[in-house]
């Protein structure tokens, strides 16, 4: 079995939004995202992206398709985001079973005021009860 952990080229966006039809449908925007990938016999396994805010970086799509979970493709695909993209603070909407996973790699739970307004809107459906929600605003100081 053959894997590559790198970052995807604007061409290979769909290849990310394929996977996320399993991850809520999310779309890839190349003039603000960068997005990296654990590729497992030249197919795509898992993703991380990182896209630019007016407020700051915010980290998600982090997801591993069913059949390639348990190998740690997570771990390794956030630790390349972070190596390419962590000089500047980042933030996160961790899951709250998740908290753990994202504080082993440098992320701490910070309150939702703190959080940039442009990162926040995201979550506004959530009304200010992001843990009503299941989630965590967490983030990880640049070069953490």
């Amino acid at each position: 079995m053959a894997k590559e952990v790198r970052e995807l080229n604007q061409e290979e966006f769909p290849l990310a939004e394929k996977v996320w039809t399993h991850y809520r449908g999310q779309k890839a925007d190349p003039a603000r995202e960068r997005i990296f990938g654990v590729f497992v016999d030249g197919a795509l396994a898992a993703t991380a992206r990182c896209t630019r805010h007016a407020g700051g970086l915010e980290m998600d799509c982090v997801f591993t398709l069913d059949e390639h979970r348990g190998h740690g493709y997570a771990r390794e695909v956030v630790q390349m985001l972070l190596d390419e993209c962590g000089s500047e603070t980042i933030y996160i909407h961790s899951t709250l079973p998740l908290v753990i996973f994202y504080g082993s790699l440098g992320f701490e739970p910070i309150p939702e005021g703190r959080l940039p307004e442009s990162i926040k809107e995201r979550f506004n459906f959530c009304f200010g009860e992001m843990e009503g929600c299941n989630v965590a605003p967490m983030m990880r100081k640049s070069g953490n």
